[in-house]
């Protein structure tokens, strides 16, 4: 403010122009007037002169128009003059006429100036903040222009005071929900202000859902067909992502990268593109490579590339590569695009290698850029691009070098010359007469064999026939033939540093090179390394310093007179090791390797500056110091540093072993996690169908008894299903019937074993004792005779039974009579339905409540035949109990027979005792012997006893 003043300040040399007065009259009616029209319309006029008289107005009125936005919050129109007034103030943007005429009044960073002193209060941009906030239109534009002016002339400042502000970002955001284009736009450009260059500010933007609101303008206004919106968008997109690994996580789990597809894509007529298409999607392409930049965390950028693969964007991004009509622009940076979404992963680059360009017959896209790259006529920039494309598709790609590798061996070149393959185009760029052609292929040949010493020693095969008549040479022999012809410094450059990688690491390699029987390469690369010449031969003679101490470092000593100690005795001799140690050391001076040190991407400015790849200088900051070493060391340290080395190989050898072991170990465990993934995904699926069928079985049961019900109301007029029921209950009596049958036929076979029991114990008696035969006879005939009843009483109840018997066998054949009849009243369904008024329902649905009522019935009448042969297995039981109690009957009846046999036996003897005891007293009679009458009495009473007996037997 001091010094504003100090310029205005001091004595005036000459009239005062007509502006300064009228500039201070109208701050002191802002300042004094207690009208608010009266103010308003002073700072309406300084508005008007505020773009003529910029400095007078910024130096007298500025105090006075922020005490305006202080005050006079409620009108709205005097704020939007005050912040117009203002905006003029410090806004360089001025129309080229207003430029021309105040040239002479214009001081340096004069917007700088007012801005900082606007800034100075902190509350200013606070109260800038809030009035932001207003729905106004007057009030809300003119605000948002401001605030970006005072961005633009003062950003960190300006940033650091609205971070510290409560919800300063989140006010801001609100500007893009506005409904007006005009302030959307603006608040668009504000935001790309805010967000420069500060990564906190970016983050609280990002989490103020800012990815979906600008995709969504995007994609309004038209994708890459859209206006200068899409551009503001994509610009601060850039801004949000780039360099901000918290942000570009956060769009790529927000699935944000999956809305990137549709900007790509492009119709078959691609002619006449406008200029703002061709920016758009300029700026699509730049917003695709910030998510997969290769100086982004490794595990960000693989996790962005495997999502742009699944959504389709690499396809989508292949498509337009192979495309025509599209603008060459748009091709190189769609290949350079390409180049870093495949980089280093192995799911794009095998992807990319099946890709096809639309030509008859289809080639492989890497053989159609690789034409481009080695053809002269093409652009520099778009040649650039093709080796950047094919230096990403074989980094870290074993399989894809071991494939281009393939094209050049003899087993698997094309004979017949129909097709040309990307072997062959490298091998013709690496001869043909463009210096940059040589160099791009050497460069893509190192990349092929980066870090692949199987792929090394096979190119030791690689024959190729340099002229008609002349044997063929190998290829490594070609590359020295055509270093030792003195061609371009680009052509020579490029071949040592193929050499180099092919050499490094490989001692077969190296003991080719050495064995050369035509030319030793070597002592042309001595001779080279002594000369002093220009920069770019030391930059050559580097390089050939590079080779030989390759050739030293991984000699194995199979070469008697090219063994490392006669090399170093070489170099000691003819070339000094502290100028051989310069001479190295000067690659990694040179300011074209710190360039290609720094990225990556090859870029140049012109193709004489095209020297060094970012591979190789990783190999010679790597080789310089060992190489350094060796050249120093003794025999003895060679021989000990040898044997560390076979050391080193062997336990390298051990870890490769493991290594490759832990890998088939983690591969068995992907495939069992796959299993168990599959196998679990099949038993969700399964229990799924087991509760979809638990629900159809319970709909269908509720179906049936929805059915059952509708005919249970039919069944007043129809009595089929009555009877059916009647009939279940009949059954369920006659079956609780025959268990108390058997239990009764139970009871009795218990109570005929108790009666045997007690015949047996009766016969006993019998035997026991002669005296008491006549009652023990009476006894036994008795037994007989209730044996006898018995019997008689177990064929009634067995005729009984077989009477049921019968009498179940009538209800099994009703039983079955009345399925016969459930079945009619089944298909007699549909009409009974209509008449009981039940609600009406489709053919299909009826048919299928039928079909499940007679499944329902056939399963009833399963369950019917089921019981009949339970019953038909309880009567075998039965019959079975009764030809078990028939069988003990009888035995019965044998008994008693035997014993009356033995009741007859003991009468004849009984009645041959008593015809003996009666002749002896005959004779006792004879002789004069008494014989009481007793004897004669009892034998009498005997006798008539006898002879009641023989009645009762008789009756």
């Amino acid at each position: 403010m001091n010094f504003l003043r100090g310029v205005m300040g001091g004595p005036s040399a000459g009239p005062q122009p007509s502006g300064a007065d009228t500039i201070q009259k109208l701050c002191d009616r802002v300042a004094s007037s207690t009208l608010l029209d009266d103010r308003r319309d002073a700072v309406r006029a300084l508005k008007s002169l505020s773009k003529k008289y910029r400095l007078e107005v910024g130096i007298q009125a500025m105090e006075h128009l922020i005490h305006v936005l202080q005050t006079d919050r409620s009108d709205s129109e005097i704020i939007g003059y005050a912040l117009d007034t203002l905006y003029n103030v410090i806004s360089n943007d001025l129309e080229e006429e207003e430029q021309e005429e105040n040239s002479a009044k214009q001081v340096d960073d004069l917007g700088s100036q007012f801005t900082e002193i606007f800034i100075k209060q902190q509350e200013n941009v606070t109260l800038l903040l809030t009035l932001v906030e207003e729905f106004d239109f007057h009030v809300r534009w003119p605000g948002v222009k401001l605030l970006t002016s005072l961005l633009k002339q003062q950003g960190p400042q300006v940033q650091q005071i609205i971070l510290v502000s409560p919800m300063g970002v989140s006010r801001l955001m609100d500007l893009l929900a506005d409904s007006r284009e005009v302030i959307r736009n603006d608040g668009v450009l504000l935001l790309q202000q805010l967000t420069k260059s500060n990564a906190a500010i970016q983050k609280i933007v990002a989490f103020e859902n800012a990815f979906e609101r600008l995709l969504d303008i995007i994609t309004e206004e038209g994708n890459s067909d859209g206006g200068i919106v899409v551009e503001d968008c994509l610009l601060l997109l850039q801004n949000l992502l780039k360099n901000n690994n918290s942000n570009q996580n956060f769009f790529k789990e927000g699935s944000y990268i999956q809305r990137m597809k549709p900007w790509f894509e492009v119709g078959d007529d691609n002619c006449g593109w406008s200029a703002q298409k061709v920016t758009n999607l300029h700026l699509m392409l730049q917003l695709v490579r910030v998510l997969v930049s290769p100086t982004n965390p490794p595990g960000a950028t693989s996790s962005c590339q495997k999502a742009m693969f699944h959504c389709g964007l690499l396809q989508q991004l292949c498509t337009i590569l192979m495309a025509t009509g599209v603008p060459a622009d748009i091709l190189t940076e769609t290949i350079n695009t390409v180049s870093e979404v495949i980089r280093g992963c192995q799911t794009n680059q095998d992807y990319f290698a099946s890709v096809n360009a639309p030509s008859n017959p289809p080639r492989p896209a890497i053989v159609v850029l690789l034409m481009s790259m080695v053809n002269e006529r093409q652009p520099f920039v778009l040649r650039c691009a093709v080796l950047y494309c094919f230096q990403c598709f074989l980094y870290k790609n074993q399989k894809g070098q071991g494939e281009i590798v393939s094209t050049l061996l003899p087993s698997t070149i094309d004979a017949t010359g129909n097709s040309v393959s990307a072997g062959q185009l490298l091998c013709g760029g690496l001869f043909s007469t463009d210096s940059l052609s040589n160099w791009c292929a050497a460069v893509a040949l190192a990349h092929a064999l980066q870090e692949n010493g199987t792929l090394k020693e096979q190119l030791l095969r690689v024959q190729l026939a340099t002229s008609i008549g002349n044997p063929p040479v190998s290829l490594l022999q070609q590359c020295t033939n055509i270093l030792s012809q003195g061609s371009k410094v680009q052509t020579r450059v490029g071949l040592l540093m193929l050499l180099c990688t092919w050499l490094s690491n490989c001692s077969i390699a190296v003991t080719h090179f050495l064995h050369n029987p035509a030319n030793v390469p070597f002592f042309q690369l001595t001779g080279q390394i002594a000369e002093n010449l220009g920069e770019e031969e030391q930059l050559v003679q580097g390089l050939c310093a590079l080779l030989l101490g390759i050739s030293i470092y991984y000699n194995d000593n199979s070469l008697e007179n090219y063994r490392k100690e006669k090399l170093k005795q070489l170099i000691e001799k003819r070339i000094g090791r502290e100028n051989f140690i310069e001479k190295l050391g000067f690659i990694s001076k040179h300011e074209l390797y710190s360039r290609a040190a720094q990225k990556p991407q090859p870029s140049f400015s012109s193709p004489d500056h095209m020297m060094f790849d970012h591979e190789f200088t990783k190999l010679v900051k790597e080789l310089e110091g060992v190489i350094s070493k060796a050249i120093y060391k003794s025999s003895e340290e060679d021989k000990k540093e040898e044997e560390v080395k076979k050391t080193l190989e062997q336990h390298d050898n051990i870890v490769t072993h493991y290594k490759k072991v832990i890998r088939e170990q983690d591969q068995e465990l992907e495939e069992l996690k796959q299993r168990i993934s599959t196998l679990t995904s099949q038993n969700e699926q399964l229990q799924a169908t087991v509760t979809q069928q638990v629900s159809q079985i319970q709909q269908h049961k509720d179906q049936y008894n929805l059915l059952k019900v509708q005919l249970g109301k039919d069944t007043q007029h129809h009595n089929s299903h009555g009877d059916t029921l009647q009939m279940n209950g009949i059954q369920t009596e006659e079956v609780s019937k025959l268990k108390e049958e058997l239990e009764e036929w139970k009871n009795k076979h218990e109570l005929l074993q108790e009666q045997l029991k007690e015949k047996d114990s009766v016969i006993e008696k019998l035997n026991s004792s002669q005296l008491e035969m006549g009652a023990t006879e009476q006894s036994l005939q008795t037994s007989r005779f209730g044996g006898l009843e018995h019997s008689n009483e177990l064929q009634k109840e067995l005729e009984m039974l077989r009477s049921q018997i019968q009498l179940q066998a009538a209800e099994i054949s009703k039983l079955q009579v009345e399925n016969q009849k459930l079945r009619v009243v089944n298909t007699a369904a549909d009409p009974l339905l209509g008449d009981s008024g039940a609600p009406a329902t489709t053919s299909s649905e009826l048919e299928a409540r039928l079909e499940q009522e007679i499944k329902e019935l056939k399963s009833q009448v399963k369950a019917l035949s089921e019981e009949k042969e339970s019953l038909k297995q309880q009567l075998d039981s039965s019959t079975s109990t009764v030809a078990i109690l028939q069988d003990k009957n009888s035995r019965l009846e044998r008994e008693v027979a035997e014993s009356k046999k033995e009741q007859d036996d003991l009468l004849v003897l009984l009645a041959d005792q008593d015809q003996k005891i009666s002749a002896q007293k005959m004779k006792l009679k004879d002789f004069g012997v008494a014989v009481e009458d007793e004897d004669d009495t009892e034998s009498g009473d005997q006798g008539d006893e006898d002879e009641d007996g023989d009645e009762e037997e008789q009756d």
